[in-house]
Order: structure tokens, then C-alpha cells, then sequence
């Protein structure tokens, strides 16, 4: 591993170790995550092709499902190809505005998909309750206007934590035990007083996962309550069906981040932090499109028919 001369840099610069104490792993890792990478990218961008295609997903919850397949790949994009430089090259430095760039626009993704997953479950809650009005309820232009709260929300978040961490100081070159820029990045690395960045991070983190998680469990409350009030079986069945991938996404997730952040036990290990975190930004991801399209007879029959159209061709 090469470390850079900050004086002839005249730059302070982070030095990501990734996993570069397992050598013998690097290529396989890189295997592993470019393999991770090209699912993602094919199952999510497959995904907002195929939502654009057939008109029989042409509704509000397929809306929001191409929005955060979009996402999703934007997030990916940000992580893993910094991940994968990593793994091949032996300097492995990288500049803090870069560092904070990934950040900045990680952050965004984040926070947009807890928003965007939130305003799902609100989906399914009307769908659910209230049938007769779904489609009155979740007109276009509040459909519009959901999927912009998500955005702004995010970027919101992004200038407000990014600027957070522009006000600390950094004094020299720092060696970090982790693969990505994230906020604890920044915190170990810097040299002056950390207290407003701080509280500035557990004001949001906390806010977007109180406020998000309180709009999914009380729907799915509502909608638990509705269909134990259906005397069909098959009805009850066709309704949780349609908020089944919706819950499997939700639990990953919010699983995924409890884990990470909750669990004390869990940071015992590096090795088990570096893991949980290439599950939540990598593999999550990869996983939403498979769990949304496997569920689906639409997505399905649609994807299927690209594929003949595309063996009709060759």
C-alpha cells in the first residue's frame, strides 16, 4: 500500500483500507462485487425499462418502484466502483473533497429511499383500506408530489450533513478501516471540535428513521387490521400479495441498519461491520428489483417477452 506524501500534496488525504488485509481475497472480492455491480445495474435499470414498456404498469406503486430503482442504481454506482478500484490498485488513497463528494451524494440516495420506501407503504395503505379510491386517492400529480419530498428530502439532508462535516478540521493524512466515505470517516479523521457535527447527524439520522418508520409500521397496522377483516381467504391472500415485497424490502432494510447500528455486539468485529455494510450498500440494491420482479406476474411475463425479442433478433 502506498502512502501519499502530503508535502508534496500539500493535501490532507484518506487512505480507505478497504479489505487489503486479506490480499489472497482481492481477487475474488473483486469478482464478487463486480458481479454484485452488474446484477444490480442490469435488474435495476431492466426494472425502469420494463415499467416504461407495459402499460399494465402504468400505476402508482409501479411509479414508485421505478423511482427507487432509480435510486438504487445511483446508489450503487456511487459505492461499489470505488470499491472495486480499490481491490486492484495499491494506492489506495483518496482526496477528502472526493471523499466528501461520495458522501454528499450517498447521503442523498439514502435518505430519498427511506422517504421513498415510506411513501410505499402509504401506497399500499390506500390500496388496501380504501380500493374504491385508490385510484382518485393517488391521483398523478400527488403521486408527483410524493416522489419530490423524497428527492428534496434527500438533498436536503445532504447539504445539511455535508456542510457538518466542511466546518471540521483535518490535520493530516488518516489511515481508515473502511471501504466508503461514511460520516464516521470524517468524525475519526478530524482534529477539531466535533460536538455540532454530532448533533447535527443524530438529529437527522434519528429524525428520517423515526419519522419514516412511523409511517411504515402505522400503515401496515391499518392494513394487518384490514385484512384480518376480510371473510375471503383469497382476498386476504391477494391483499397481503401486494404489500409482500414492499414488507421484504422494508424488513432488509431497516434489519440491515438496526444491525449495524444498534446492536453493540455488532461492532465488536471490523470484519463483521465491513460485512454488514457491503449487505446494506451493495447487495440491498441488487436484491429490491429481484424481490419486486420474482413476486410479480407482470414483471415477469414482461421480462420475459424482452428476452424472446431479443432471441428473435440474434
Amino acid at each position: 500500500m502506498v502512502i501519499p506524501d502530503r508535502n508534496q500534496s500539500g493535501a490532507v488525504m484518506f487512505i480507505l483500507l478497504g479489505f487489503s488485509e486479506y490480499p489472497e481475497l482481492q481477487v475474488p472480492l473483486f469478482l464478487l462485487f463486480f458481479i454484485i455491480y452488474a446484477v444490480t445495474v442490469l435488474g435495476n435499470v431492466g426494472m425502469i425499462v420494463v415499467i416504461k414498456i407495459n402499460p399494465k404498469l402504468h400505476t402508482p406503486m409501479y411509479f414508485f418502484l421505478k423511482h427507487l430503482s432509480f435510486v438504487d442504481f445511483c446508489y450503487s454506482t456511487i459505492v461499489i466502483p470505488k470499491l472495486l478500484e480499490n481491490l486492484v490498485v495499491e494506492d489506495r488513497s483518496i482526496s477528502i473533497k472526493v471523499c466528501i463528494t461520495q458522501f454528499s451524494f450517498g447521503v442523498t440516495c439514502v435518505m430519498t429511499e427511506m422517504v421513498m420506501l415510506a411513501v410505499m407503504a402509504y401506497d399500499r395503505f390506500v390500496a388496501i383500506c380504501y380500493p374504491l379510491l385508490y385510484m382518485v386517492s393517488m391521483s398523478p400529480k400527488l403521486c408527483v408530489l410524493l416522489v419530490t419530498v423524497a428527492y428534496s428530502w434527500g438533498i436536503i439532508s445532504s447539504i445539511v450533513l455535508t456542510y457538518s462535516l466542511l466546518v471540521l478540521s483535518f490535520c493530516e493524512t488518516k489511515i481508515i478501516d473502511n471501504f466508503v466515505c461514511e460520516y464516521s470517516v470524517f468524525l475519526s479523521a478530524s482534529c477539531s471540535d466535533k460536538h455540532f457535527s454530532e448533533i447535527i447527524l443524530f438529529i437527522f439520522v434519528n429524525l428520517n428513521a423515526f419519522c419514516t418508520l412511523t409511517i411504515i409500521l402505522t400503515s401496515y397496522l391499518f392494513i394487518f387490521v384490514t385484512i384480518l377483516k376480510m371473510h375471503s381467504a383469497s382476498r386476504r391472500y391477494k391483499a397481503f400479495s401486494t404489500c409482500a415485497s414492499h414488507l421484504t424490502a422494508v424488513t432488509i432494510f431497516y434489519g440491515t441498519i438496526v444491525f449495524l447500528y444498534c446492536i453493540p455486539n455488532s461492532k465488536n468485529s471490523w470484519l463483521v461491520v465491513k460485512v454488514g455494510s457491503i449487505f446494506y450498500l451493495a447487495v440491498i440494491p441488487m436484491l429490491n428489483p429481484l424481490i419486486y420482479s420474482l413476486r410479480n406476474n407482470d414483471v415477469k411475463e414482461t421480462f420475459r417477452k424482452i428476452m424472446d425479442l431479443k432471441t428473435v433478433l440474434q
